[in-house]
């Protein structure tokens, strides 16, 4: 009688790795870009930007010049751009919020973080830690690519544009300004609007003068009410 042999279980079909439609691995061409726009860590593009390597060959010479400057550490030079929308009924609209998010996400490539309210007040209904607003720190290549793309593209796009106000500095070399819709950058669609709004960008330098912060503005190509910008190559 031939051997019994051994019976080797069926192999049993593979587990589901619990990951619904929603969840594919693979993403589209429009998806990826999104994602990456929201990136909490973002990657410059390669190379250096435009703005930043004008600075180093053109500007710094110029400025060292201009004021007499014998230490290199003298010259004024960017720090940080911070982009912030206020958001007053966040709370209670919270889509509003995440369209604010959304927006400021596209316009920097960088996500925005969402600012909370430090006390309460009750005339306005509004408790500590409810949500108010949300604002971007940009930094370094990035902050660069994006003040070159305000210069370039979105100041143009202002309706009956007369410059940007020479009174904006604090003292100390940061200079302040509003626009009233976020319309003006060519990334937002105006078909996907939720509600116009307008926001504050302040431009942080290692000046610590008004005068040296608007010659350094000016340097990059800065339209200053009542005069004409420096065309940068």
């Amino acid at each position: 009688m031939a051997s019994k042999q051994a019976q080797k279980p069926a192999k049993s079909a593979p587990k589901a790795s619990g990951k619904g439609p929603g969840k594919a691995t693979t993403k589209s061409k429009g998806e990826g870009i999104a994602l990456g726009a929201t990136d909490p860590a973002p990657k410059v593009n390669d190379g250096t930007p435009r703005l930043l390597a004008y600075y180093r060959e053109t500007v710094r010479g110029r400025l060292t010049k201009e004021f007499g400057f014998t230490n290199p550490n003298q010259v004024p030079k960017l720090v940080k751009i911070v982009l912030n929308v206020g958001v007053g009924d966040a709370h209670k609209n919270p889509k509003q919020l995440a369209a604010v998010v959304q927006e400021l996400a596209q316009i920097t490539g960088q996500r925005p973080a969402v600012t909370r309210a430090k006390k309460s007040i009750s005339n306005f209904g509004l408790r500590a830690g409810m949500p108010v607003g949300a604002m971007v720190t940009l930094r370094g290549p990035r902050m660069y690519e994006f003040l070159d793309r305000f210069i370039s593209l979105a100041v143009p796009r202002v309706r009956d544009f007369r410059g940007l106000p020479d009174r904006s500095l604090d003292g100390r070399g940061n200079y302040t300004f509003g626009i009233k819709e976020q319309l003006i950058f060519p990334e937002i669609d105006y078909d996907k609007v939720e509600k116009i709004h307008g926001m504050d960008i302040t431009i942080v330098t290692t000046a610590d003068r008004d005068d040296l912060a608007m010659a350094l503005l000016r340097q990059f190509g800065w339209p200053f009410r009542g005069e004409t910008p420096l065309n940068v190559a």
